[in-house]
């Protein structure tokens, strides 16, 4: 099950994760979050559901489906964090992915600063893992991230948050290395993945893909380093296939692995 925004260009958000999802052959379910008025230029819009309507969805889907993963991403505001959390405790979910969606690709915040402290509070000590990208921990931890070495002490804070796993993406790395590395950290172990950059501008919706093939992968019974492996993995796949849409920041072709 994803809990996220719709994204109208549908290159991340909502459908994003479902074409993830069914690419790892896994059913995804959807709880819709917020709508965004969006493209691969930017988002000119976006309203956020009522936490009502958030969690009547949450009770519609839970009741009447085995739900064996979930991810978060896109959750807007405090409330909707608290009744989000409120419901994954309530149904005793616990294969648990957070993205922490904060910033859309083109620069766009989506994420109330009052949001920032529940998630951190309430929502990342659920988690099973957390995929925050640099500029994301960066905000979480409240520190600067400019090496490998700065990642690692980065990963170690936001564990201490309480989350079992943190997976720190390293492709906002700066820097000429055409070899990007993320870091997984299991409070006693870092566990590395490296894969070689891809030139692409079509990199709209990596996260919410990254983060939904885990969930997936989970939901199949994959231990958490091994689905961060598939996930990646798959990623690192399908980016050089790009449809080409858009005057910006375009999507993947989610099913490229199946067709070529």
């Amino acid at each position: 099950m994803t809990i996220a925004g719709s994204d109208s260009g549908a290159g991340a958000g909502i459908q994003a994760d479902l074409k993830a999802m069914a690419a790892q052959g896994t059913y995804g379910l959807t709880v819709i979050t917020a709508v965004t008025a969006q493209n691969t230029l930017g988002v000119d819009r976006f309203e956020v559901m009522t936490p009502q309507l958030v969690e009547a969805q949450m009770d519609a889907v839970l009741r009447d489906f085995p739900v064996a993963a979930v991810k978060t991403g896109m959750l807007g505001n405090a409330p909707i964090v608290e009744v989000v959390t409120a419901k994954l405790k309530e149904y005793g979910l616990r294969r648990i992915v957070v993205d922490p969606v904060m910033v859309a690709k083109g620069g766009d915040s989506l994420l109330a600063e009052d949001a920032q402290t529940a998630m951190r509070e309430k929502l990342l000590p659920l988690a099973l893992v957390i995929t925050p990208n640099i500029p994301e921990a960066e905000v979480l931890c409240g520190q600067k991230i400019n090496d490998i070495g700065d990642m690692k002490e980065a990963a170690q804070v936001l564990h201490g948050r309480g989350s079992a796993f943190v997976l720190l993406k390293g492709g906002h790395m700066q820097g000429g290395d055409d070899v990007l590395t993320d870091v997984l950290f299991d409070g006693e172990m870092f566990y590395y993945y490296r894969a070689r950059r891809i030139n692409t501008k079509n990199t709209h919706g990596t996260g919410c893909t990254y983060a939904s093939a885990v969930a997936a992968c989970l939901a199949l019974g994959y231990p958490v380093p091994q689905a961060v492996m598939k996930a990646r993995w798959y990623l690192q796949g399908i980016l050089p296939w790009d449809p080409a849409l858009g005057k910006g920041y375009g999507p993947m072709d989610h099913f490229a692995l199946w067709r070529k």
